[in-house]
């Protein structure tokens, strides 16, 4: 379908498109910045992602055309851009006049620290895990020049230089890559804010829909993952402020429970989780300690189970067990095991499939599912194989090679006659009467 432009907006991308090919990029995307500033502060955040990729696009061709020098040196341009809370560096890595690469950094909270402090503090960070030391770094300002250049070439072990150029291309350089530390800070405050006002959103409307009496900041969902019964293990993901947060997921390899039976394995992980958590804000308490010091101290708002009712009363039944008031909420499952809405106090609650709400549980429960089976598989990698005659007495390993190479199958060996067990040769007749009285 052709998009219809009115004759006044035709004519705008005329112009842009000459300027462009005229090397004035720098007109349109000072343009499509002051568009974008505008429609973030209306809230139109869509419009303002669409005018940031423009601008991304732009200034690639921008530095494509312009970025051809002479000179054939190693070289590295650093600059930075800072708004006054937070700064981003950017670093341009030029190789025989061409370049062949960028970084940069976000460091947050850097406030009223002045320029040549920050330069000369990232460049001993950068350089000082880094392999490589190009044979010229240019630098807006710095302090300390001297001192960093003997540091610099020593870890060389050949000469290396610091450069503040006036005026000239090498200056016109570093403008640039300032140019794009803002535009990067710029982009990265943008989606910050596109995320928080989803995730805002999407935390009041889970308030209002659950009746909770507080937004669920600290969100917990559990999970419990084996294959036929065996290795059973149990994970736990955290959201918070609706994003995950790795640092703060456990995994439980079960313990008390054989077999698949996945209400008691809930239950052996859910007594852990809080049996520790309360057993940690004990020891921080008697030691005057940050609640976030624990790996469970910090408690959910909100816990969210996979499963229904019955996942639901294993939880409260934990909680209620060590007198904790945390909302439970659980899914209820289309008959094509898609989740089609919540349970909560026991009453079902059908949510908009395309909705925000859908789109966040939908998330937790993948995350949820993921971390689960990945622990599940390492354990599985570190076992290598388990089947049910790792359970027979008297049934080693040569013997299940054997079992399993004669009769193909579990099933087969279960219909197998004393006398057909009898024939393989490592088989004898304590070892047939385990698997019999086994599969009895």
């Amino acid at each position: 379908m052709c998009s219809v432009y009115k004759k006044s907006e035709y004519r705008e991308i005329i112009d842009d498109v000459i300027k462009l090919l005229s090397g004035k990029h720098l007109d349109i995307v000072e343009n499509f910045k002051l568009n974008m500033e505008k429609a973030a502060e209306n809230l139109e955040f869509e419009k303002a992602a669409m005018l940031r990729d423009k601008i991304n696009i732009i200034e690639k061709i921008g530095e494509k055309q312009k970025i051809i020098l002479n000179n054939f040196d190693n070289e590295d341009y650093i600059s930075l851009y800072s708004d006054g809370k937070d700064t981003c560096f950017q670093v341009f890595f030029l190789r025989n006049g061409k370049i062949v690469g960028r970084e940069h950094f976000i460091i947050e909270d850097t406030f009223d620290t002045n320029s040549s402090t920050l330069i000369s503090n990232f460049l001993k960070e950068f350089y000082g895990g880094t392999a490589y030391i190009p044979k010229t770094i240019y630098v807006p300002n710095i302090e300390d020049e001297a001192l960093l250049e003997q540091w610099l070439t020593l870890k060389k072990e050949s000469k290396s230089t610091i450069k503040i150029p006036i005026k000239g291309e090498k200056k016109n350089i570093l403008v640039l890559v300032e140019k794009n530390a803002k535009t990067t800070l710029e982009n990265f405050k943008l989606k910050y804010l596109q995320e928080k006002a989803l995730y805002d959103n999407v935390l009041k409307d889970l308030k209002n829909i659950l009746r909770l009496q507080e937004e669920p900041i600290r969100i917990e969902a559990f999970d419990i993952s084996n294959i036929q019964g065996f290795d059973s293990v149990g994970s736990m993901v955290v959201f918070e402020k609706g994003r995950a947060k790795p640092s703060d997921y456990r995994r439980f390899k079960i313990n008390t429970v054989k077999g698949a039976d996945d209400y008691k394995s809930m239950k052996e992980i859910l007594t852990r989780r809080f049996q520790h958590g309360l057993s940690e804000i004990k020891s921080i308490q008697d030691r005057k300690l940050e609640f976030s010091s624990g790996k469970f101290s910090v408690f959910p708002d909100l816990i969210l189970m996979d499963g229904g009712k019955g996942q639901i009363n294993i939880a409260l039944e934990v909680l209620n067990a060590f007198n904790i008031d945390i909302p439970v909420c659980g899914m209820v499952k289309d008959n094509k095991h898609r989740t089609r809405g919540l349970i909560y106090n026991g009453e079902e609650i059908i949510i908009n499939k395309y909705g925000s709400v859908m789109k966040f549980i939908t998330r937790v429960q993948d995350e949820v599912h993921r971390f689960a089976i990945s622990y599940h598989r390492s354990l599985r990698g570190k076992n290598s194989f388990h089947s049910l005659l790792d359970d027979i007495p008297n049934i080693g390993e040569k013997r299940k090679k054997d079992l399993l190479f004669n009769f193909k199958s579990i099933d087969n060996i279960k219909k197998a006659t004393y006398e057909e067990l009898l024939s393989i040769p490592s088989m004898d007749k304590k070892s047939a009467e385990c698997v019999l009285e086994f599969f009895k």
